[in-house]
């Protein structure tokens, strides 16, 4: 008996195989059941006929969904099927047959039942779609970094210093050291690595304690960022066109099959090369204000505002140059206005948002430490960040992509909630 998954039917066409997996879908006739099987590594319609099972075709014929089996046949060529094959069945083992109805049907179901079924719901099609485009976007961020000589830095989850606004800090109890806070970057600890590393990187799960409740946020969220020495900011950008083309071009034709079964056009994902456009933060304003919005100088902008921008062009935008009272205490002062920060956020089009937040790092130590005061911050919870700029001080600059509005932007989503396996929001922690 020769075991085999369904993506490697074309190897083995006339072929008697056994696959594994679970019924997805069921429809009989008298004589014939047509089992949609799913085994994880893609779909075949198996053909079960009651002259070939025999009495077994009657327990074959009313099979619940989801049960799972393993099944014997011949595979086919037959370009109707999912995949362009399918299994003419000659036994059907059943592993486990479920004793209560598949909670989720053919019919339409809200988001919140399908959030509180997450478990259960993660086997749709159109959801395990989504998942294997996210397994293909992080496995090219990883590349792209790999190929470019950059180190991977695991920084820590437990910090105590905070690397963004204090207000979406978790704090937990540590011990008896007081409070500690969930990581809202590893910026900080990645600045620490180049003095030995040059250019590094770390990816992993970020956490911003954000009362949001729009499509574009999430409470845990995973994150890569980088971070390169000798880097100022205009080499920075150019490292970001770089590398958002490479993962979104290596994606697209990577996963063309399942961006399809999503509706996703990729004509406008085609677009996405250097160079992307630029334009200031004052140069923003004007857009915004002209098109009715009472946005003020000094405002951060709003989802809203970024979706008006985005509309304006074919592929990503960076805005340049914020004043530096709503950017981190961290960001490059402007050498001709000091009122602002040598910093960008990167917008997706199509009314996707900023999927990149960039900066040139301050790098002198006295600037540093009065913005960390000027920001309510500690500086003796900050002495060793304040060291970097103490011995062997550099031009550098870093940034951070979060993952899954990148992902939603690709695939095409309404709510970054779909892009992760179990969303984490403020009204959800379950399952």
């Amino acid at each position: 008996m020769t075991y085999c998954s369904i993506r490697d039917f074309s190897r083995h066409v006339g072929e008697e195989v056994t696959i594994k997996g679970w019924v997805a879908n069921r429809r009989s006739s008298g004589k014939v059941s047509f089992l949609l099987i799913r085994d994880g590594s893609g779909l075949c319609q198996a053909i079960a006929e009651r002259e070939t099972l025999g009495d077994a075709y009657q327990e074959v014929k009313k099979l619940p969904l989801e049960t799972s089996v393993a099944a014997t046949g011949k595979v086919v060529e037959e370009s109707r099927s999912p995949g362009g094959y399918e299994l003419h069945v000659s036994r059907v083992d059943v592993i486990h047959k479920p004793e209560e109805e598949f909670p989720i049907g053919k019919k339409e179901h809200g988001p919140d039942f399908l959030l509180n079924n997450r478990h259960l719901w993660l086997r749709s099609g159109r959801q395990t779609a989504i998942m294997r485009v996210r397994d293909s976007l992080v496995r090219h961020v990883r590349e792209y970094f790999h190929k470019n000589d950059f180190t991977l830095i695991d920084s820590p989850i437990f910090t105590t210093t905070c690397g963004e606004d204090t207000s979406s800090l978790f704090s937990v109890d540590y011990f008896d050291l007081g409070k500690a806070f969930l990581s809202q970057t590893g910026q900080l600890y990645l600045e620490a690595a180049i003095f030995g590393l040059g250019k590094v990187y770390c990816f992993g799960p970020t956490f911003r304690a954000e009362r949001s409740k729009t499509r574009r946020h999430l409470i845990e969220f995973w994150m890569v960022e980088a971070e390169a020495a000798f880097y100022d900011h205009d080499r920075n950008l150019a490292l970001q066109e770089d590398f958002v083309s490479y993962i979104v071009q290596n994606t697209i034709a990577e996963r063309a099959e399942e961006l399809a079964s999503l509706e996703r056009d990729i004509e406008p994902l085609k677009k996405v090369v250097p160079p992307f456009y630029r334009i200031s933060y004052d140069e923003a304003l004007s857009i915004l204000k002209e098109r009715g919005s009472d946005i003020e100088w000094g405002m951060d902008l709003g989802g809203d505002d970024e979706t008006v921008i985005t509309s304006l062009y074919d592929k990503p935008v960076f805005i340049e140059n914020y004043p530096k009272k709503v950017k981190a205490f961290y960001m490059k002062q402007h050498p001709e206005k000091p009122d602002y920060v040598k910093c960008a956020d990167l917008l997706a089009p199509e009314g996707y948002g900023e999927i990149i937040g960039g900066s040139q790092r301050e790098d002198d130590y006295d600037k540093l430490l009065q913005a960390i005061r000027d920001n309510n911050l500690d500086p003796e919870r900050y002495g060793w960040y304040l060291d970097l700029r103490k011995y062997g001080s550099v031009p550098h600059s870093g940034f951070g992509l979060g993952i899954e509005r990148t992902l939603s932007w690709i695939c095409g989503l309404k709510h970054v909630r779909e892009t992760i396996p179990f969303p984490r929001m403020i009204y959800r922690a379950y399952p």
